[in-house]
């Protein structure tokens, strides 16, 4: 870390010469992935070295946010607003510019380690330059690829601090690149490390929060802040709602929870809300679902059907949406403490969080204090409120008001001044760990708008702490009680290996991130469990096909850690059992469309007897079977496309849907698309379809061209119902 205070800079391209100054021409920055990057600096060096061939510039980095663009004319009046509207201030990176147009210059090199899902799938030049690493091994390989310069973004003190910032979204890797470059420092070898203030951030608590002298050059002027990248919430299909119901009766009450953004962490948190909010609906749909009647035994085991009661503990590596909507539902609310010793007497209930006299026995009897307090006894009790003030320890002795008191337990009046100052319920308690966050605009206002004893409850902290066990494998193994690790994959082999992070081609879709590290995080913990959620099929081009399949050409978790997996079918517990199991009970959760293939596979490789039958309880899995059972309880609100809101309005939300469907029906069927849309060409649009063609500016066409984009958009909405 830098040994001096940083020096404060008002002007980007200061940074930039100090950094040429300090490490030279050949350059390897580093930047954590999303939300944390310093996107003035980024685009100040990379145009710096653009235009000067003498520079050798490596970027490496991950998710590099980029607004949406539109691919068509139609599209573009679709999309235009929404981007204005939701992404109107955003500083994009300019080294993703000329990457989309094939222009990077010669002298840059741009290495990503994780992507947007599918984004790169049609860039040569992102697909071979993507480190593919896990997670907690990402700074280790940084410093391996040469880094010499780090940057992220950083919030300002909520009171003006000159001397603390926090890192707030994106402690997951900076917290463990301070140390390794530190170590480097000391090895003789060069290196900047840079922060760029922007107000907009959330200020967070925890490991986040580190001192200015942390840094050698903090970028800090208000010309330099910028709106956050906002994700706006994707809808919920049917089938997303429903793995999230799957999910939701596994997950046990009194435990620890981890899931990731997007769809089906919508799905699982509002099957959770309603489970904790309205159990008996819930329990209902169980029942007319018949998931206790198929998985009771395993629900039993591992999860439950009540309310939370005890609540959840977080420990994701991403801070989503999510969990501030099951903390705002009443669900996370399970604390746990940083000392591995009162962990253990509130897991095994020998105390509650509330604090009585008794205490000081339980801590003595525990081996936490000494029955002779030290100063160390007295700042933990004091830390954890305990006691509270005024009160000292010096020289062996408690002072209070200026009068010394002994530091024996067994003092009647040392017992008697500590009852005096005793706590009500213990502090620095945490409801959740996260090492990096990204989401919604109301996401990004429900964090500043906390105050800061809540804001604390969600403690900012590396990546190398909460997506491991290692290095303090007691306090963790304590903390994540009844952890539930939830992941999802694309496709699982019916052996159960998943496949999370690319395709047999060597393409890569998005990157491993911290998925292994879950898998094996839950594997480790004696009452750990894994659960992989996979959609049963996808259609591409009109096409749809199996995300079950009997192998596959790329594995991202080998078939020895497969553990639970979750269709919206149903639930397969892999863990421990044998191939021929393991088989039986994925083609249990598949389609039924490709049962009979997937079982035929199987029988040819003598994997499962030939005389096997899938019993007939499993052999209605299809889409009509699962929209009946689940309609009645839609026509009361539930299982509605965007549970927690949406940043798009109701027509756009209708517009995009219909416009998804047309590109289906022309890949499909492109003569007859063509030829309905001329039939809309010589008609009057219907009344109700006016306000969404006012919404594209399309209401009162102006020339050929929009006459005939507005039949299309008027087909697209009848077909779309």
């Amino acid at each position: 870390m830098a040994a001096t205070q940083p020096e404060l800079v008002r002007d980007v391209e200061t940074c930039v010469d100090r950094i040429i100054e300090t490490v030279g021409y050949k350059i390897v920055f580093g930047m954590p992935l999303a939300l944390g990057k310093p996107n003035h600096i980024a685009n100040a060096l990379y145009l710096r070295a653009k235009n000067d061939p003498a520079i050798d510039l490596t970027i490496i980095t991950a998710l590099s946010l980029e607004k949406p663009a539109p691919s068509s004319p139609l599209e573009a009046r679709l999309l235009d607003p929404i981007v204005k509207r939701i992404w109107e201030g955003f500083v994009e990176f300019e080294y993703m510019k000329d990457l989309r147009k094939k222009q990077l210059p010669e002298n840059v090199t741009i290495s990503e380690f994780f992507t947007k899902a599918g984004g790169y799938l049609n860039s040569p030049y992102a697909q071979q330059h993507y480190i593919s690493t896990n997670y907690t091994h990402i700074v280790r390989d940084l410093i391996d690829n040469g880094l010499n310069v780090l940057g992220n973004l950083i919030a300002p003190h909520p009171e003006g601090n000159p001397n603390l910032f926090s890192m707030s979204c994106n402690p997951d890797l900076v917290l463990e690149a301070f140390e390794k470059l530190l170590s480097e420092k000391q090895k003789g070898h060069t290196y900047m490390i840079l922060g760029q203030v922007n107000s907009n951030l959330p200020y967070m608590y925890g490991d986040a929060v580190v001192e200015s002298s942390n840094y050698d050059m903090i970028l800090n002027d208000p010309a330099y802040d910028f709106p956050l990248f906002s994700v706006p919430k994707a809808a919920v299909s049917l089938v997303d709602h429903m793995i999230g119901f799957n999910v939701s009766p596994l997950i046990r009450d009194n435990g620890s929870l981890q899931i990731g953004i997007g769809s089906l962490g919508d799905g699982i948190a509002s099957s959770l809300i309603m489970r904790h909010k309205d159990n008996k609906t819930y329990n209902q749909i169980l029942s007319a679902m018949n998931i206790p009647g198929r998985y009771g035994d395993l629900m039993e085991k591992i999860g439950g059907t009540g309310i939370f009661k005890k609540g959840l503990y977080g420990a994701t590596e991403m801070l989503v949406d999510v969990f501030i909507q099951l903390y705002k539902n009443g669900i996370l609310k399970r604390k746990v403490y940083d000392h591995a010793g009162l962990q253990k007497l509130l897991n095994e209930k020998i105390m509650g969080e509330a604090i009585t006299p008794h205490i000081f026995d339980i801590f003595v009897d525990h081996h936490i204090i000494h029955e002779r307090l030290t100063k160390a006894d007295f700042r933990l009790l004091m830390k954890y409120g305990v006691i509270k003030g005024p009160l000292e320890y010096m020289d062996g002795q408690l002072i209070c008001g200026g009068i010394g008191f002994s530091a024996d337990l067994g003092d009647e009046q040392t017992r008697a001044l500590l009852t005096r100052h005793l706590g009500d319920r213990l502090q620095e308690g945490v409801i959740c760990h996260g090492s990096f966050f990204i989401g919604p605009n109301d996401f990004y206002d429900a964090l500043n708008g906390m105050p800061e004893e809540e804001r604390t409850l969600f403690s900012m902290t590396g990546v190398d702490y909460v997506n491991q066990l290692y290095g303090d494998e007691k306090l963790k193994t304590r903390q994540r009680l009844n952890g539930r690790f939830v992941n999802a994959g694309m496709m699982v082999t019916l052996l159960g290996a998943v496949v999370s992070d690319c395709l047999e081609s060597g393409n890569i879709v998005s990157g491993v991130g911290g998925q292994y590290n879950f898998v094996s995080m839950a594997h480790a913990l004696d009452d750990g469990r894994l659960i992989m959620m996979v959609r049963s099929t996808k259609k591409s081009k009109g096409k749809v096909s199996s995300n079950i399949v009997f192998n596959y050409g790329h594995t991202t978790i080998p078939r020895h850690l497969r553990d639970i997996v979750v269709t919206e079918y149903g639930i397969a517990d892999l863990r421990g059992k044998c191939d021929r199991d393991v088989i039986a009970a994925l083609l249990n959760i598949s389609d039924s469309l490709f049962q009979e293939e997937l079982l035929e596979q199987a029988k040819r490789s003598g994997k499962i007897e030939a005389g096997y039958v899938i019993p007939e309880i499993h052999r209605q899995n299809t889409p009509e079977r699962l929209e009946n059972l689940l309609s009645p309880f839609k026509a009361k609100g539930l299982f509605q496309p965007f549970p927690f809101g949406t940043d798009y309005t109701q027509e756009e939300v209708t517009l995009a849907k219909a416009l998804k469907l047309l590109k289906e029906k022309v890949s499909t069927h492109r003569t007859r698309t063509i030829a309905g849309i001329v039939g809309q060409f010589f008609s009057k649009p219907p009344k109700l379809s006016i306000p969404l063609l006012k919404r594209m500016k399309l209401d009162l066409p102006k020339c050929l061209r929009e006459r005939v984009l507005r039949a299309v958009v008027v087909y697209a909405l009848r077909h779309s119902n």
